[in-house]
């Protein structure tokens, strides 16, 4: 049988910053932003995420003018209960409210 890995302490923060808000869709580039993490440690998580079907990921359907579609992310179900397994205790302050990005579907 084949061990489970110890999540990184980024993965984990990836985990629980998409957990908090679990029907939104989130931009790599505002994830990195909220949890400290550059591009070239936040966008491997999210494909290994993704690839362990942890998270859901699409293109932006509707961009401004001007602007290319961004990715957009967000944990499926399987996502959501490790993210819950993984939750620090009660009293870690509430979620921030963030508005549903353009295009998501």
């Amino acid at each position: 049988m084949p061990r489970a890995r110890r999540l990184s302490p980024q993965t984990v923060a990836v985990l629980r910053a998409l957990a908090a808000e679990p029907t939104a869709w989130r931009y790599g580039y505002e994830l990195g932003q909220e949890i400290g993490l550059k591009a070239g440690s936040l966008y491997p998580i999210l494909m290994r995420l993704a690839d362990r079907e942890l998270l859901e990921a699409a293109w932006e359907t509707n961009p401004p003018a001007g602007r290319p579609p961004r990715h957009l992310y967000r944990l499926r179900t399987r996502g959501l209960e490790l993210a819950a397994e993984l939750a620090p205790a009660a009293g870690s302050g509430r979620p921030r409210q963030r508005p549903e990005p353009r295009g998501a579907w």
